[in-house]
């Protein structure tokens, strides 16, 4: 079995695609109330995804790959005057009854969740550049994820807004186009079996990271914990 292959059987048992609360919110089985816990705390982790694109993007000692790489900052900070994905998130949070301010502001964000945000931006700080590439390829299922709720959500939420799903419907070619890169990195310096567990460990990582904040979610979930509705 090729390492492509290795990450996709590893990614098949372990991504957050069979998470319980995302079984849940395709289903259409969230109240209001949940959908809202989940945009706020996710929030919390869309916020820092181009922080640790920033540790990723120094680890990069050549100037090609740091073009490339920087766009990934752009498509969630966006440029002066276009939206990036925080934005589009924030517009998401609108959709669904949230607040922005208090989006902006991290109240009410899980402790669990907190934790598991920080320990992927420290993992992408202090790993090696294959290390913080290769935890970045939960992309590679991304696309498929975010096509199955973008058709649970107008199936079962009709009551959220449409311009809200503009995060989801952008990341499909962008979680696309990013994969391919990533992927493509990580064959290049993945040269010996080692190399190879290091680049499985770091999407496990991942998963983990994902499957956690989830945790977090769904434990406030069945402890009829408030959302924080703005």
């Amino acid at each position: 079995m090729n390492l492509e292959d290795r990450l996709r059987a590893l990614a098949a048992e372990r991504y957050h695609h069979r998470h319980p609360f995302n079984v849940r919110m395709h289903e259409g089985l969230l109240s209001p109330a949940e959908l809202r816990r989940w945009v706020l705390n996710r929030f919390h982790y869309q916020r820092g995804i181009p922080v640790k694109d920033a540790y990723v993007l120094a680890k990069l000692g050549c100037r090609d790959l740091r073009r490339s790489w920087i766009r990934r900052i752009h498509d969630h900070d966006g440029r002066p005057g276009e939206d990036g994905g925080i934005e589009r998130w924030l517009r998401l949070g609108e959709a669904v009854g949230l607040d922005r301010a208090a989006l902006l502001s991290g109240e009410g964000v899980l402790p669990g969740v907190r934790f598991a945000v920080d320990a992927y931006v420290g993992f992408c700080r202090d790993g090696s550049r294959l290390e913080a590439v290769a935890s970045s390829l939960t992309e590679l299922f991304a696309p498929e994820l975010m096509a199955t709720r973008i058709d649970a959500w107008e199936r079962h939420y009709p009551w959220v807004e449409p311009e809200g799903l503009r995060y989801f419907r952008a990341r499909v070619p962008q979680g696309r186009r990013d994969s391919a890169e990533a992927l493509a990195l990580v064959r290049q310096w993945a040269r010996t079996p080692e190399d190879e567990e290091r680049v499985l460990a770091a999407l496990a990582f991942k998963c983990d990271v994902l499957w956690s904040l989830l945790d977090a979610v769904e434990h406030a979930s069945a402890a009829g914990e408030p959302s924080d509705a703005g």
